[in-house]
């Protein structure tokens, strides 16, 4: 009892020694930009007098220990200040904008696991064969292909030529704003709605970006599976599953794979995490209006607050992400208790 309330208390001081980490550096990032905040908020033709309010008005005359005080209390309010572009409070961009990210993470995400898991799986069984070159050629191709150039060349090829796909974009212009639902999840949302117009309009933009997104995905995964599934395949329990006459099915998936769940679930959890803050090119491409696209936005204009705001954002995600895959196999292996 006193080890696990030792390791959730050590747990829980890494997770904030690791916020503050965050914070420092998101403010250190904000301090050190050669992008002067005061211009950025109210132009470069204001006079200097106006100039100087300002400056006072955002404390930067302040002592540094004392600017970092006021930055922290705020970030602990989810107050990220106000966009310089959108003039509204960054809290409120990010909480529209967001949710189209983790639509499009989730679904290439998911669309990673399922096929590269198996993948890599296979490979390692089938190891040295046709099957196994094949997927390590499709993981290779998948892993340096560079995911602007692939949507570009998507774009080019099923909406310029074959008009297969929508051009970018998140939904149809004819139904936009038809569904408004809590989620912010367009999918979601329009099932909850029962609006399957929205629902497959929705899907129909979605599946492209999702698609080369999940392929760099399964990629990643599908390496991994299979070198985690090799290291157990030589293990001596596998040999005396295999001399006790167990299947070979039987061999893999209930007494090798049941040893690298714990593993896959923590290159699944860093590929998630990964997809969140690596969408900014394909969101770019494809004019997704979701998280990367805004701090693009964001860094063109200089616009601190919200670069800054999405980054903790990000970061605080990821954390969030990396504890619950810890809670998760702790479950999953009772070694780790």
């Amino acid at each position: 009892m006193l080890s696990g309330a030792r390791k959730i208390a050590t747990s829980f001081a890494v997770i904030l020694t690791t916020l503050l980490g965050l914070l420092v550096i998101t403010f250190a990032i904000g301090r050190l930009v050669p992008a002067d905040p005061v211009i950025a908020a109210i132009g470069d033709q204001a006079d200097q007098a106006t100039y100087e309010r300002v400056y006072k008005e955002m404390g930067l005359d302040q002592p540094i220990l004392v600017q970092f005080g006021t930055y922290l209390s705020k970030i602990v309010h989810l107050d990220f200040g106000q966009s310089h572009i959108t003039k509204n409070a960054v809290s409120s961009d990010l909480a529209r904008v967001f949710p189209a990210t983790i639509e499009l993470a989730t679904l290439a995400t998911l669309i990673g696991a399922g096929f590269g898991v198996p993948l890599g799986v296979i490979s390692a069984v089938r190891k040295g064969t046709w099957v196994d070159h094949l997927g390590r050629v499709v993981g290779l191709l998948g892993y340096s292909t560079p995911i602007f150039w692939l949507g570009t060349i998507v774009i080019l090829v099923f909406y310029a030529k074959f008009g297969l796909i929508p051009g970018g974009g998140r939904i149809d212009i004819y139904n936009e704003g038809l569904v408004e639902g809590p989620t912010g999840s367009l999918i979601v949302d329009s099932i909850i709605a029962r609006e399957w117009d929205v629902l497959w309009s929705a899907l129909h933009h979605l599946t492209a970006p999702a698609l080369i997104l999940g392929y760099a995905a399964m990629a990643y995964l599908s390496r991994m599976s299979r070198s985690f599934m090799l290291e157990q395949l030589r293990q001596e329990y596998i040999l005396t599953a295999r001399a006790k006459g167990l299947s070979q099915r039987s061999v893999v998936w209930r007494h090798a794979f049941r040893n690298i769940r714990v593993q896959l679930l923590t290159v699944v959890a860093l590929a998630y995490c990964g997809l969140l803050d690596g969408t900014v090119l394909i969101e770019t491409v494809f004019a997704w209006p979701g998280l990367g696209q805004y701090l693009t936005s964001a860094l063109f204009f200089a616009d601190m607050n919200a670069v800054l705001g999405s980054v903790l954002l990000i970061g605080m995600i990821s954390i969030a992400i990396n504890l619950l895959s810890d809670i998760v196999y702790r479950f999953i292996d009772p070694r780790t208790r």
